[in-house]
């Protein structure tokens, strides 16, 4: 009797599993964003493409574009509309700027904070890092990517590049997004993270 219970379960196992194709990536964060993108309810993608979703694809891990950055705060600083690609405007302020080596250049980039941020309860330690290179265009989204931070307790924060993903709009027209700022432009090749999609 055993056998045959084992059994039965072991046909309703596969049966269960049988047609799925396991979640393709690297890390765990390349996996997270092709589960979420594989997902009907949290996917950006449109029908046929959504249908017919594989994975994203992503430049291979490089633990060099993995850096440690100064954050050097801007209490200060005002409130601004940041542009999007859709007519609405994004309420942002400067939080600090970010110092950082890469490849034996030092660079700086403006990390953001959200005005919606602050009132939501699950993101009060929510950045956002936008940001241009010159892979844009070319291997990447050419409007630039982003990079999700949270509030470090110190004066130091890990960027990992390997993290960077394309805003939604770059999936799907009908989605609002920031558009980069331009003092946020990196005269380099960031070759992490997700490439530019292509449909």
């Amino acid at each position: 009797m055993r056998k045959v219970i084992a059994f039965l379960v072991l046909v309703l196992v596969l049966g269960c599993h049988q047609g799925k194709e396991p979640i393709v990536g690297e890390t765990e964060f390349q996996k997270k964003m092709n589960a979420d993108f594989r997902d009907a309810t949290s996917s950006p993608l449109k029908g046929r493409a959504k249908k017919n979703f594989k994975g994203l694809d992503f430049f291979k891990f490089d633990s060099a574009y993995v850096v440690t950055a100064q954050l050097k705060r801007t209490p200060d600083s005002k409130w601004f509309n940041m542009k999007t690609n859709t007519d609405r405007l994004s309420r942002e302020r400067v939080y600090g700027v970010l110092t950082f080596d890469l490849q034996g250049q030092t660079y700086q980039l403006n990390v953001y904070q959200g005005e919606d941020s602050i009132t939501s309860e699950d993101q009060q330690d929510y950045l956002f890092l936008p940001f241009l290179d010159n892979t844009n265009g070319e291997t990447t989204y050419g409007g630039g990517r982003y990079i999700d931070l949270k509030i470090p307790e110190g004066d130091t924060i890990v960027v990992d590049f390997n993290k960077a993903y394309n805003p939604y709009c770059a999936y799907n027209e009908n989605y609002s997004c920031p558009i980069v700022p331009r003092v946020n432009y990196l005269d380099t090749n960031i070759q992490a993270g997700v490439k530019a999609y292509k449909k």
